[in-house]
Order: C-alpha cells, then sequence, then structure tokens
C-alpha cells in the first residue's frame, strides 16, 4: 500500500493543439476546460492543494492556475513543442517533484467527475503495482486486420453481446506511474508492454474534447447531465 503523500497530481496543458488551437482556453459551457479541471481538483477529499501542479509554458494558462491558487509548474518551451520523443522531454517535471508517484490528469474530460478522480487514487494506493490506468468496458465484437474474430463467439452462431467476455478501452484520462521510471523511457510501469492497475470507470465521462465539433456535443453533456 502507498502513502498518498508519495503522491502527486500532475495537470500538463499548451496552447499549441493542431487540431483546436487554444483550445484549453477555448469558451466551454461559460468557463474553460482547465477552470473546470481546477475547480474540481480543489474539491478533492483525498488529495491536499499542495500537492497539485499544473504543468503550463503559455502565462495565459498560469494565470489560471493561479486563480485557483494551483501550483505551477514552470514548464520550458521545449517541452511545450515537443512531438513526444524522449518522454522525460515531455513530462520534464518527473526529476524535479518531491514526490515518488504522480497522477496525471487530462483537462480534456469535462464531464470526469472530482468521485472518479478520487476513487482512481484510492484504487492506486491500495495496488501493489507501479502504475495505473483508467479503462472503460466494451462489451462487442472485434476482428483483426486479416477478417479474423478477437471476440470469442462460444458456440453462438449470432451476435449477442450479453454473452460477449468484455474487455476494457483506454479512457486517456487518469494515469499513474513512478515518477524515477520516466528518466529510462517507461511510462506507468517498465513492463513492456505496461501492465497497469487497470481502474474502470464509466465510458462518458472518458468523453474526449479533440476536434472543434465536440465542443458543442460535449457543453450540451456537460450543461444537460
Amino acid at each position: 500500500m502507498k502513502d498518498i503523500n508519495d503522491i502527486c497530481i500532475v495537470v500538463q496543458a499548451r496552447l499549441g493543439s493542431q487540431r483546436v488551437p487554444g483550445k484549453m482556453l477555448k469558451s466551454f459551457a461559460g468557463s474553460t476546460l482547465v477552470d473546470i479541471l481546477f475547480k474540481k481538483l480543489n474539491q478533492s477529499t483525498v488529495i491536499s492543494q499542495n500537492q497539485i501542479y499544473f504543468s503550463a509554458y503559455e502565462q495565459e494558462l498560469k494565470d489560471v492556475a493561479n486563480k485557483h491558487s494551483i501550483n505551477i509548474f514552470d514548464r520550458s518551451k521545449q517541452s511545450a513543442f515537443s512531438e513526444g520523443n524522449p518522454l522525460s522531454e515531455i513530462y520534464e517535471w518527473h526529476n524535479k517533484l518531491p514526490f515518488k508517484y504522480t497522477v496525471l490528469i487530462s483537462a480534456c474530460n469535462p464531464l470526469l467527475k472530482i468521485e472518479t478522480i478520487d476513487n482512481f487514487i484510492k484504487s492506486f494506493i491500495k495496488s501493489d503495482k507501479e502504475g495505473g490506468f483508467a479503462v472503460f468496458e466494451k462489451k462487442t465484437y472485434y476482428w483483426d486486420q486479416t477478417g479474423n474474430p478477437i471476440t470469442n463467439w462460444g458456440n453462438s452462431r449470432i451476435m449477442n453481446t450479453k454473452f460477449v467476455e468484455p474487455i476494457y478501452e483506454a479512457a486517456h484520462c487518469l494515469y499513474a506511474s513512478r515518477l524515477d521510471i520516466i528518466k529510462d523511457g517507461f511510462w506507468m510501469d517498465t513492463n513492456l508492454p505496461p501492465k497497469p492497475e487497470l481502474f474502470i470507470m464509466d465510458e462518458l465521462e472518458a468523453f474526449d474534447i479533440d476536434y472543434e465539433w465536440q465542443f458543442k456535443i460535449g457543453e450540451q453533456l456537460y450543461e444537460n447531465l
């Protein structure tokens, strides 16, 4: 079992999104994606505010963090404009924060509840694994690129999802990892591929804002759920 005091939350963002430039500060339901997440994090019953960090380069983003009294990690320009390799460049805070583990949270999932975030952290604390990853359950039929079924049909001749064994799809919003493995290019754990503790969450909460059209749908969901 891990010590909660060894864990920090990191939210990382930039304004240089290629699909929707500036999306982190784009108007969303009368607020912004980062404002919404920071308000939630300040309501956590599991982790204290001094364990929450916002990794950002642009001053406009830092101003939002200051408004919510969130700790700021001064992200370098090189990291903010990195193409994704090496990992230690993107997550340059890996050896600069005084913690053993990090929980990385995406700001692109406005339907993600603070209760889900807190439960993810609790699950990770109890786990003996190096990392954690949020997923959601899918019960449907899949085929590989050659047309061979991936789903086990058993003796059934028709598709009936009631009898399909579930598989789990990446939610891409909650991650946990040891910090010291990042310098060696590992993320979540040192297995290849990673074998983190899987945390099953609701699929709707994983709704991701990545394209312009998703802003309108996301706003409707956020305001009416």
